[in-house]
């Protein structure tokens, strides 16, 4: 635990994710900001803050995960509702961020929405942005604010260093993920393979190739996000089949739509390894799934923007 006696610093916590808020509320050693969000009779939100932040750098915390749209509404008002009690500074901690995956158009008359939901942010008030592993780069760029984007890689990297399993190679389920899966097997001192895929329509996935030597190996597939785990369990698959010893699974973002539970359950993998940027609720809780907890990272981020270090030096 960190002692951090200043008051001016003011960590608030929306509904989204209340047992990572409450970690990273103990990893520095500060108070949650007493006040709540709450809803009138017809579902309207209304955020109650029980004591002043003026004057005061406030950390909101509130990752943008299912349901996204209750949640998004959550952290806007929370925003406005900072800027009217004359906060000095207001950052919105988003461990996930939702709607990122419509990053670009792919096709006639689709929308941008994680630019939308960049421009509601900004228009709501915030002065910085603090989140995990976006799902594209750029999206940084759609922020007329700074924003610091930590890695979940290196927490990854420590767990399976301790497992210290040998023959060992990282996969990328696709190639949009090659500097993600490089990240983790430079960590680790292994190379990297690749699966070709295409995606006919969203959350469906078509394994063409793998790329890559991957025969008498233990894998490690790795991802941002596991959606419907469609691609992951597909890909361990295929990656048995090819002559892989066992598969590994891990991602930062355990989003576990739809079938994804049951899909699991079922798959080839050994262990689906996941961060709490998104809370896992008990009925999708599972022998097969492990989670390693942010708080810390995100803590220590959270301290250096307030004291206006470096947060890059986090991963030097």
């Amino acid at each position: 635990m960190i002692a951090y006696p200043d008051r001016r610093l003011k960590l608030f916590t929306c509904n989204a994710n209340e047992c990572l808020s409450r970690e990273i509320s103990s990893h520095l050693g500060i108070p949650l900001t007493e006040g709540r969000v709450v809803r009138f009779s017809d579902g309207e939100i209304h955020v109650r803050i029980d004591e002043s932040v003026r004057g005061a750098d406030v950390f909101i915390i509130q990752p943008t995960c299912s349901p996204v749209n209750e949640h998004i509404m959550e952290l806007l008002i929370t925003i406005d509702a900072m800027r009217r009690a004359s906060a000095r500074r207001v950052t919105a901690v988003i461990p996930y961020y939702g709607y990122a995956r419509q990053d670009r158009k792919t096709r006639a008359r689709d929308p941008i929405t994680a630019k939308l939901v960049a421009n509601l942010l900004t228009t709501a008030g915030i002065d910085r942005v603090l989140t995990m592993d976006l799902h594209a780069g750029q999206i940084q760029g759609f922020f007329d604010v700074p924003v610091d984007n930590l890695p979940a890689v290196p927490i990854l990297a420590d767990y399976f260093r301790q497992k210290q399993l040998e023959d060992l190679v990282v996969v990328s389920p696709d190639l949009g993920g090659v500097t993600r899966a490089r990240d983790l097997a430079t960590r680790l001192g292994v190379d990297i393979a690749i699966i070709d895929k295409r995606r006919p329509e969203p959350n469906v996935a078509e394994i063409m190739n793998i790329i890559g030597r991957i025969k008498g190996k233990r894998v490690i597939m790795v991802d941002d996000i596991i959606g419907t785990a469609g691609t992951i369990t597909q890909g361990a698959e295929a990656l048995l089949e090819k002559g892989a010893l066992e598969v590994y699974a891990c991602c930062s973002h355990a989003v576990l739509s739809g079938p994804a539970i049951s899909r699991l359950s079922n798959s080839v993998l050994t262990e689906v390894v996941v961060t709490n940027t998104i809370p896992l609720p008990k009925e999708k809780e599972m022998d097969k799934i492990k989670v390693l907890s942010v708080a810390s990272l995100f803590g220590d981020a959270i301290l250096r923007i307030y004291e206006d270090l470096s947060v890059s030096k986090l991963f030097d």
